[in-house]
């Protein structure tokens, strides 16, 4: 065979290799492209795997070039968007064991915790904490460091005791604890080491809680008084539209004991609510979970909405930014000297705190934080212009913002922040050595300058 003939032939059967294989990976019929929870994103690729067993996972992950894992879709940027391909997990949604003995549940990583937890209280078990909704995905939350409140409880991804992922080579992947450092840069993995099938979780003994709720809080009260206000329940939080300088609510959750007391008439001026609320105090509290001091259990009170109500698709925008939480009350200060810009399109702030973990890419990595939140109206562009205010005004105390949420704080600034980055990254190329999960997120905010 002539040279150039082998070579003709040989770039043609490549090709082909390479088409067979876009071909495998690509579903068999088109579909239109998935749009997140809020609807201000739609998503780069209509091809989405749907695989049903972790074999059917490491199917995909063998037969795609470029893949990335997609969850319940409660996130507001672009972490688990593609331009080829995205894998569900969401047929991968049931609970693998319970180990009553080692106080541990295991489960597909396409578990929400609205599945998982009426399971685990009914066995006699209850998780750590919750998010402010209950609708999201397990996998998801904890490898963006999603969190609930309390000054003594970590974010949910602290929660877990194992990881089982596929790796880039559509290898089987198990960490635990007793791995150390690998185990605590998985964890939270931003999908960049692999796709997640099963997560092992601590368990504490089931317990119920209740909560109450303060209405207009002066917010120079945090001055003196933030580490007592957030210290007083198990899980606290701030509900401001920074209008007068006044927290609207004070949502406080506590483990129900045999000796409460009756709650205090006044929290620091702020006055005990006589009726359930919304934290859009306008808004009707029906879909609430219960307050006035009425018991439930955990899981029916750690979350601000109902397990059973399903939040309709959108209409807003999310950002949150964390920051030592010695620095609480002059980053709210930092904040609301911008009130005026920022309520004309805000709908709530909160403002929660999260106690320090060892998780490499965690904002709470080796330091305790308050969080502010913002949920906005869906004005983008207004949106997208206040947030380099913010991310200014919190420059000081080196904030650094959720991952699964939206940001413009430029790539170098949030490099910087990080302390383990270069050791995530290669723990990364250890997993994926050819960016097989690596999509324009990561790429932009972790690989480029």
């Amino acid at each position: 065979m002539k040279k150039r003939t082998f070579l003709k032939t040989t770039s043609i059967l490549a090709g082909g290799a390479v088409l067979s294989r876009m071909m495998a990976c690509s579903p068999k019929k088109a579909a239109p492209h998935l749009k997140n929870w809020a609807g201000n994103l739609e998503y780069s690729t209509g091809n989405v795997h749907y695989p049903k067993t972790v074999e059917q996972v490491q199917e995909v992950v063998k037969k795609c070039d470029k893949l990335t894992a997609l969850g319940s879709r409660h996130s507001f940027n672009k972490i688990a968007d593609s331009t080829e391909n995205q894998v569900s997990l969401q047929e991968m949604n049931k609970v693998v064991s319970l180990d009553k003995a080692a106080n541990t549940v295991t489960i597909e990583a396409g578990m929400k915790y609205g599945e998982l937890a009426p399971y685990l209280h009914e066995n006699g078990f209850a998780l750590h904490n919750l998010a402010s909704l209950p609708h999201i995905t397990v996998a998801g939350s904890c490898a963006t460091a999603t969190h609930g409140s309390g000054v003594h409880n970590g974010n949910l991804s602290t929660g877990i005791a194992a990881i089982e992922f596929v790796n880039a080579a559509g290898d089987l992947v198990n960490l635990s604890k007793k791995d150390g450092e690998q185990f605590q840069g998985a964890v939270v993995g931003l999908g960049a080491l692999g796709v997640v099938t099963k997560l092992t979780l601590d368990l504490q003994p089931t317990f119920n809680m209740k909560q109450y709720v303060y209405r207009n809080l002066p917010m120079g009260e945090l001055e003196q008084n933030f580490d007592t206000i957030m210290s007083g329940g198990y899980s606290v939080s701030l509900f401001t539209d920074w209008r007068n300088k006044n927290v609207n609510e004070v949502w406080i959750k506590s483990k129900v004991a045999a000796d409460d007391a009756a709650p205090a008439p006044e929290l620091f001026g702020a006055k005990l609510a006589t009726k359930n609320l919304h934290p859009i105090e306008d808004l009707s509290a029906e879909n609430c979970t219960e307050q006035m001091g009425v018991s439930g259990p955990w899981f029916e009170r750690m979350p601000h909405f109902k397990m059973g109500f399903k939040p309709s698709a959108g209409k807003e925008l999310q950002a949150e930014y964390f920051v030592p939480i010695e620095h609480a009350y002059e980053a709210m200060m930092a904040m609301e000297s911008l009130h005026e810009k920022i309520t004309p399109h805000l709908f709530i702030s909160e403002i929660r705190t999260i106690h320090a973990d060892n998780l490499w890419m965690s904002p709470c990595y080796k330091k305790t934080c308050v969080a502010l939140h913002t949920t906005w109206k869906q004005e983008v562009e207004e949106v997208m212009s206040l947030l380099p205010l913010i991310e200014a005004k919190l420059a000081p105390f080196n904030a650094r913002p959720h991952w699964a949420k939206v940001f413009t704080m430029a790539p170098d600034v949030l490099q910087s922040r990080i302390e383990k980055l270069a050791d995530f990254k290669t723990l990364v190329k250890q997993y994926d050595p050819n960016a097989k999960f690596r999509n324009d997120f990561l790429n932009k905010n972790l690989y480029n300058g």
